[in-house]
């Protein structure tokens, strides 16, 4: 416990330094929100992987879907590396960085008002980010929770309290500049802490090796079967359609998510995303498919759940958000397990820091200095942005003490939000005929969708045939798809709103923008 502390206490050190280091390099709003758009090919890949892979892949993700789908959950982290990091940046890496600098834009919703020229839009935008991104957020402190009180018996509340005032501290501090430098050194200690794992459970006598583990999963998968259960020791998991909606709500979600898209407005270069692309695919590999291969063989450690106090609270259900935590602490050396809750911490941190910067900045600089007080001081925005950032903090905690499941709280946020802008971003990029009035049924298409299924899985209505697929994933999955259909449909109804300025911002994009 003593060597746990020491470790903990100093990763906290580095952060505060990061952060005091940080606040010399802040001189304007765009330093803050998006670190002068100088952020060269390693940072942004890093902050980049970081953000995208947080306790809800480790805790909540890999515990339950690597239950489930045993080792076919690895198409999981398969998947963000293909779809969700490398495609992703071909995609949306250049041209993201040269139409937002076109537009001197330095957030989705303002991207959204000069795209489409309506202010509505971008206050609604900036709505729904600051809604939907407090249960994502709340799914995180949520992870950190269970993990403090498995590992040091401290209470679900303090633990989580106390690394909502750390995260807080150093991002008010140094905004962007101290969220890419700190995402940079959690992110080496995630791929470290991940290969570690990777050895120790492989190692474990519950496995027995590598081929040792698989026998055993398929050994259980086929007694399952043999008791009229699911052998999920397949290719597809045993159930091949909630499968792929995961693939499809964990990767294609990237491609929407305010916080993931801000990465390439930062970008210095185009070369650096080139470079940067490469590199955060590799993140993923490692980070994803480690964490969903890791799951997969925790039901090897766990044989009969209730005695090893992985209940919920109804005394009948698994609490998956446990799983891990208990493998973790069967698998590893005492004093790994230090090391792993810094891990842990790195790639919370380091989510929880990017959500509450968009959030905070999306707040200030379109809502209240965007529209309300356009005359605003720098230094009252500055202030502004950080009260906020305490605010947000605050809001997600008193969300996450509820103890929502990590998976539901998750696929609700992520269907909403890349529901809301997947669309409409990815068309506004590449299709000069994309119309206002596409995007606004588009963000109705998703709205209406996640609060649906939000609904039905809340009142535990029962739906006949289909009722099995209706799951939290599953509606976010089609609540990005559907969108997809809607907005080139509609657009291709209405007319396009100041053709002469999209043009320009089309010819503008073509033109490569190298750094100083």
């Amino acid at each position: 416990m003593l060597i746990k502390i020491i470790i903990l206490v100093a990763f906290f050190v580095v952060m505060a330094v990061i952060g005091i280091y940080s606040r010399k390099m802040i001189k304007n709003v765009g330093d803050f929100v998006l670190g002068g758009r100088n952020i060269g090919a390693w940072l942004t890949a890093f902050t980049y992987g970081t953000t995208y892979f947080s306790a809800v892949i480790f805790i909540g993700y890999a515990g339950k879907f690597g239950w489930k789908f045993g080792l076919a959950a690895a198409l999981i982290g398969i998947g963000n590396a293909i779809l969700g990091t490398t495609i992703a940046w071909k995609v949306l890496g250049k041209r993201t960085r040269r139409m937002t600098h076109h537009y001197d834009s330095q957030t989705m919703p303002d991207f959204f008002e000069k795209r489409y020229g309506s202010k509505t839009l971008k206050i609604t935008a900036s709505c729904i980010m600051f809604v939907f991104l407090i249960p994502y957020s709340a799914s995180v402190y949520t992870g950190l929770g269970y993990l403090f009180e498995s590992t040091f018996g401290i209470p679900y509340l303090y633990g989580m309290i106390g690394m909502a005032v750390i995260t807080a501290a150093y991002l008010i501090l140094g905004g962007y500049i101290a969220t890419a430098l700190s995402d940079f050194i959690q992110g080496i200690i995630m791929l470290a802490g991940i290969a570690l794992i990777i050895f120790f459970v492989l190692k474990n006598p519950q496995v027995g090796g590598l081929f040792g583990g698989i026998d055993k999963l398929r050994a259980a998968g086929e007694a399952a079967a043999a008791n009229g259960g699911v052998n999920n020791f397949n290719i597809f998991g045993g159930d091949g359609i909630n499968l792929l909606g995961i693939i499809i709500l964990t990767s294609l979600g990237s491609w929407g998510l305010p916080q993931m898209i801000q990465k390439f407005y930062a970008v210095r270069d185009d070369r650096a995303i080139r470079r940067g692309t490469i590199i955060a695919t590799l993140f993923a590999v490692v980070v994803a498919g480690g964490s969903y291969f890791i799951g997969a063989f925790c039901k090897l450690f766990i044989k009969d759940p209730a005695s090893a106090g992985i209940l919920a609270a109804n005394g009948k259900d698994i609490n998956f958000d446990m799983v891990m935590p208990y493998v973790m602490q069967h698998a590893l050396p005492d004093i790994l397990m230090g090391v792993v809750i810094i891990m842990v911490l790195s790639a919370s941190m380091s989510t929880l820091s990017s959500l509450v910067l968009v959030s905070s900045s999306t707040v200030t600089l379109d809502l209240v200095k965007g529209t309300f007080r356009p005359k605003m001081e720098k230094k009252s925005t500055m202030l502004l942005m950080r009260v906020l950032c305490g605010l947000f903090v605050l809001a997600s905690l008193i969300v996450a003490l509820q103890k929502g499941a990590i998976v539901t709280l998750m696929s609700f946020s992520w269907g909403a939000l890349s529901g809301s802008f997947l669309a409409p971003f990815l068309y506004g990029l590449y299709w000069k005929k994309a119309t206002r009035a596409g995007v606004w049924a588009s963000i109705i298409t998703a709205i209406t969708i996640t609060m649906a299924g939000f609904i039905i899985s809340v009142a535990g209505i029962s739906i006949p045939v289909i009722g099995s697929y209706i799951t939290p994933p599953n509606v976010g999955a089609v609540a990005m798809l559907l969108p997809l259909i809607v907005l080139p449909i509609v657009s291709l109804l209405t007319a396009v709103e100041d053709k002469e300025k999209v043009n320009t911002a089309f010819d503008e994009t073509l033109k490569p923008i190298i750094s100083e």
